[in-house]
């Protein structure tokens, strides 16, 4: 593992494939990745990305404007597939031709076809090895494995069990995600198979996140028993910090209540966290890494911490397994 040289990181599969000087995604973040932010992850070296969720169109073209006037390097644009606003997205992808697309939430298969002609990358993130091979099958240029240590919408299989089945399961390159926040984290990932690694808890408390000051403290002030998962009854569980909004999501599993008063009473906490600074009953969407994220750094300073402090484990494990 050796990020030091250039020669190094152009070897890698990721590296080549976004344009990056990092394998490094920074996640897809509703509310939280912004211009500013994915423009801040780009010019550190990693990809940057906006994250288009619910966002009215008007809005996410201003943000597909302005990102370019932040960097000239490549970015990235997350597209969540049960958006209602998905097909406005997908044209606005096309329209100002955005280098690299990542999906979540869905079959990505309409986002392959119509944009892969256009010369966009596309990189879905999936949960299960079923999921990277219908992707490999319908096109796509590699794949994000993400454990259910991340934060917000989550699967079933933790990272280190998810991402070595599906680096033996398709062709493609494996990004890894879940869990990962500092330097043991990105070794891991590498050892486990991945080939990349995508981080979004570490970033939301990086000098450029535009996030209220309250939702970054209330992720410095994380430990490891902060986070909980909410919906499991309604099909998808969502990890978030723990709260006065999540003890009511809580009690509404255990009333058995229909997935309409989920909706109801989940609709705008997120913005509501994260622009409003509602820490109380917003949605803290965050992952377990929170627990390890201690300083607001500048997203520069965060990447390269990153690859320097996995490179010195990878040296470190690599001495004290030889068996000279």
């Amino acid at each position: 593992m050796n990020f030091s040289s250039t020669s190094s990181r152009c070897g890698n599969r990721i590296v080549r494939l976004l344009g990056c000087s990092y394998p490094l995604i920074q996640g897809g973040m509703a509310w939280v990745a912004d211009a500013e932010l994915a423009a801040a992850v780009s010019n550190g070296g990693g990809l940057g990305i906006i994250a288009a969720a619910n966002m009215p169109p008007e809005l996410l073209e201003q943000q597909l404007i302005k990102v370019r006037t932040l960097t000239d390097k490549p970015f990235g644009l997350n597209i969540m597939l049960m958006s209602p606003t998905v097909g406005d997205v997908i044209e606005l992808a096309a329209k100002y031709s955005v280098p690299i697309v990542t999906t979540g939430a869905g079959s990505p298969g309409k986002v392959i076809e119509r944009l892969k002609p256009c010369g966009t990358i596309v990189v879905p993130v999936i949960a299960s090895v079923a999921q990277a091979k219908r992707v490999e099958k319908q096109g796509a240029d590699a794949v994000v494995a993400e454990g259910m240590e991340a934060g917000g919408h989550i699967g079933e299989l933790t990272t280190m069990v998810l991402v070595p089945q599906i680096v033996d399961s398709v062709e493609i390159p494996v990004v890894a995600a879940g869990g990962i926040a500092d330097g043991r984290g990105v070794a891991a990932a590498f050892a486990l198979g991945a080939e990349g690694v995508q981080v979004g808890t570490r970033f939301v408390c990086c000098t450029e996140s535009t996030v209220h000051p309250a939702y970054k403290e209330a992720v410095l002030a994380a430990r490891d028993r902060s986070n909980v998962i909410t919906g499991r009854t309604t099909g998808h569980p969502v990890r978030c910090l723990k709260n006065k909004l999540t003890s009511r999501f809580e009690e509404l599993e255990k009333d058995n209540a229909p997935v309409e008063e989920y909706e109801k009473l989940g609709a705008g906490r997120l913005r509501a966290a994260v622009v409003e600074g509602d820490v109380e009953w917003g949605s803290l969407m965050a992952g377990q890494s929170a627990a390890l994220v201690n300083d607001i750094l500048p997203a520069a300073e965060i990447i390269r911490n990153l690859f320097r402090d996995a490179e010195i484990i990878g040296r470190d494990l690599s001495a004290a397994l030889s068996l000279e």
